[in-house]
């Protein structure tokens, strides 16, 4: 993982003396390299992960199932698969998943709900631990389905973390129930390792509104793609249903698409400075929900292309506000209420109760950090309200989430005085962030 050395406590955003210029090469997906690791671990033949997102969650991914007995070996080659292809790849080769073993989730939403399951299908007992905000994180519901399937879990009654999985080297699977209405990753945990169940899985979603459909819509394409049979509401089927039949699944030859939602922050720039940002290898097809920045984007001033090279994305000097729906890509929202809180009018974004179980109550977190550098930002039941006020320097906090300090630096293009606290925590899902920042503002290739 690429590390920027000796950053400061309270990193100086740098400011935008004119229109950004900049061609930039966003690192892989963290949702399609998490994934991907874990339907590889879990196939009956090895199979390669190629140009995957090296940072800090899909280091601890890896970390894991390293330690559950899943041979993964990094390479890097000299192919050129396409635009900005280092040639790194890793190998997977599955093997007898097995304990004792000990998973460090950190913060990683991914790690701590998608790896259970998996630990379920161990031989012996598998510890999960992480960092205090990790305690914090909606799990029960994983684990109360897990139990229903056949699993065997201690957790102390508390339905969070530290827990230990009891693997028995199978699970039977069958149907369940869950309130997955606080993240969608609830129903991914499950599915991603349902064809190794021994009845698969039919996971019924029983709460209210089901935020970010598009991730469960990514985790059922790769599982297809995999090899496995999956029955969804899309296809037909029952609404808020989804059904995984039990199969093998195969070894795949996987190039990671570059992550979509870290590609926000330079679009944004674009937008703030007038200016225009190249995001190469923008895929023209995906299941990511970064791609809708592209339509969001361009309500809010910009407009955009998109060419051989990838997305060109093109600031008026204007910025709009606002009206938009977004729980289907919630964690767009921070950037998204960055640029709010510098546009001409007022904005409203909604669906995103959710978002106050995230890294960070990103609702709060947002609201006093805008505030605090003069800003006029309400909470609401399921969002925020943005006025745009003229805004002043200060220290913009980030609560170790990495989401919190790319908004603060989108801020720190046309605001004098902002400083990111501990900007390192973009090295979650955004290695070397500074340096591409600063990079994409001198016009050189970020």
């Amino acid at each position: 993982m690429t590390q920027t050395p000796a950053l400061p406590a309270l990193w100086p955003a740098p400011l935008a003396d004119g229109p950004v210029r900049a061609t930039v090469t966003v690192p892989g997906s963290k949702s399609v390299t998490n994934r991907a690791l874990v339907l590889a671990a879990l196939a009956a033949e090895p199979g390669w992960v190629r140009r995957p997102l090296r940072s800090r969650d899909s280091q601890l991914m890896s970390d894991a199932l390293r330690a559950l007995g899943v041979g993964i070996e990094e390479t890097v080659s000299s192919s050129s698969g396409g635009a900005g292809d280092t040639g790194e790849a890793w190998r997977i080769i599955p093997a007898g998943l097995h304990g004792p073993a000990t998973v460090d989730v950190g913060n990683a939403g991914t790690v701590m709900r998608f790896l259970p399951p998996v630990a379920a299908l161990a031989d012996g007992p598998v510890r999960f631990d992480g960092d205090p905000r990790s305690y914090e994180r909606p799990l029960g519901q994983v684990i109360t389905a897990l139990r229903a399937l056949g699993a065997r879990i201690d957790d102390g009654g508390r339905g969070a973390l530290p827990l230990t999985v009891h693997g028995g080297g199978a699970l039977e699977g069958g149907t369940v129930e869950i309130d997955a209405s606080s993240s969608s990753q609830f129903v991914s945990a499950l599915l991603l390792s349902a064809p190794r169940f021994n009845q698969g899985v039919e996971v019924r979603h029983v709460g209210d509104t089901l935020p970010s459909l598009p991730h469960i819509r990514m985790t059922v394409e790769m599982l297809r793609a995999a090899g496995a049979q999956v029955d969804t509401p899309e296809a037909g089927g029952e609404k808020n249903v989804w059904r995984v039949s039990p199969s093998a699944l195969l070894g795949r030859d996987l190039v990671v698409e570059p992550d979509l939602s870290n590609a926000q922050p330079f679009l944004a720039a674009a937008l703030i400075t007038g200016g225009t940002v190249t995001v190469r290898d923008w895929p023209r097809r995906t299941t990511q929900p970064g791609d809708e920045l592209r339509r969001i984007f361009t309500e809010m001033g910009g407009s955009c292309e998109l060419t051989d090279e990838g997305l060109v994305f093109t600031g008026s000097g204007r910025i709009h506000g606002i009206d938009v729906d977004l729980g289907e890509v919630g964690e767009l929202t921070p950037g998204i209420a960055a640029v709010a809180a510098l546009a001409d009018s007022p904005s409203t974004l909604r669906g995103v109760a959710h978002l106050r179980l995230h890294e960070t109550d990103r609702l709060a977190a947002l609201t006093k950090e805008i505030n605090e550098l003069g800003g006029d930002v309400t909470e609401t039941a399921d969002g925020l309200h943005i006025r745009p006020r003229a805004l002043h320097g200060g220290v913009f906090h980030t609560y170790d989430d990495h989401r919190m300090a790319t908004a603060g630096a989108i801020i720190g293009l046309a605001v004098p005085g902002v400083e990111i606290e501990n900007v390192a925590t973009t090295a979650k899902t955004l290695p070397d962030f500074p340096n591409m920042w600063t990079g994409m503002l001198a016009g050189s290739e970020a």
